[in-house]
């Protein structure tokens, strides 16, 4: 941190204007970095979403054919390799 004492002393005066300039400039790129973020955090809540829905639907279909093949018997013999 620059104090007052080395301000003066280390010649390294900068402008008030210069600095809240440069203070505008990173607040102006994380306000993008930020919106960007969030644009990628609604793309993958909406895929989550999706997914969700998928995978019911996949649930549902799963229960369906084990429903459907606890009737049939597989009286075959298993392969050789067993």
């Amino acid at each position: 941190m620059l104090t007052t004492t080395n301000f003066y002393a280390t010649g390294a005066i900068m402008n008030y204007d210069e600095r809240i300039t440069e203070l505008e400039s990173r607040v102006a790129f994380q306000e993008d970095a930020l919106d960007k973020l969030n644009d990628v955090i609604a793309q993958q809540d909406k895929m989550i979403i999706d997914l969700k829905r998928m995978l019911t639907v996949f649930n549902q279909q799963l229960k369906t054919v084990g429903q459907e093949s606890q009737g049939i018997s597989f009286d075959e013999p298993p392969p050789p390799h067993y």
